[in-house]
């Protein structure tokens, strides 16, 4: 196998390409405090993309592309998330009314937003995320949030198999580490994602 990874990835056949459409939306997964306060167990580290996803959001409202938050709210005991809760036990976090589970102050839905709940890794499993993409015509989701390896990457998988473009823009994630945070931007770019930072994103919106 060549030395390099890129060169035997495109040699293999991977890495081909998704068009950008023209009716995108930005999906913001699981931004909440549970993954920004230092004292929460799912705690990111401070490199948390918080300032680039305020940036991205602020410019799809101001080019009119739909934006959807994603959170999450269990009931004690965690049943509706079956045998995730069971694995993860840190999404106790997510038991109703906890603080951990609000989004930010930095970057709080707006109005015209929309907020979808969920209970497992993906934005799409069990919600109506994709019906009420569909309805409004949406071609190409721009995923971001946490964490990279775990619900973006769900969300992208998702998202490709529903028929939606995935762009994830990797300044606007963040994982526990850098390594499964790299790691999975490389492999969403080959098998199932766009990969691109915050600037292009933005051209992307405004039509550059």
């Amino acid at each position: 196998m060549p030395d390099d990874i890129d060169s035997d990835y495109a040699a293999a056949g991977f890495n081909g390409s998704l068009p950008f459409g023209r009716s995108p939306a930005v999906i913001v997964i699981d931004v909440v405090m549970a993954y920004i306060d230092p004292a929460s167990p799912l705690y990111l580290g401070p490199d948390n993309a918080l300032p680039e996803l305020v940036r991205l959001t602020k410019a799809a409202r101001q080019a009119g592309a739909p934006v959807f938050f994603t959170n999450i709210s269990y009931a004690p005991g965690g049943r509706e998330g079956g045998l995730f809760y069971r694995k993860v036990p840190a999404l106790k976090a997510f038991h109703a009314g906890s603080p951990l589970g609000a989004f930010p102050p930095q970057l709080m839905p707006q109005p015209g937003d929309h907020v979808v709940g969920k209970f497992y890794p993906s934005a799409f499993f069990g919600t109506a995320l994709a019906p009420m993409l569909h309805a409004m015509g949406v071609d190409t989701l721009l995923l971001t949030g946490y964490s990279t390896s775990g619900c973006v990457r769900a969300s992208a998988l998702d998202a490709l198999c529903h028929g939606f473009a995935p762009y994830v823009v990797r300044d606007c994630c963040a994982d526990r580490d850098p390594r499964p945070h790299e790691g999975n931007l490389f492999d969403m770019q080959a098998k199932m994602a766009e990969v691109v930072d915050t600037d292009r994103a933005i051209a992307l919106l405004r039509g550059d």
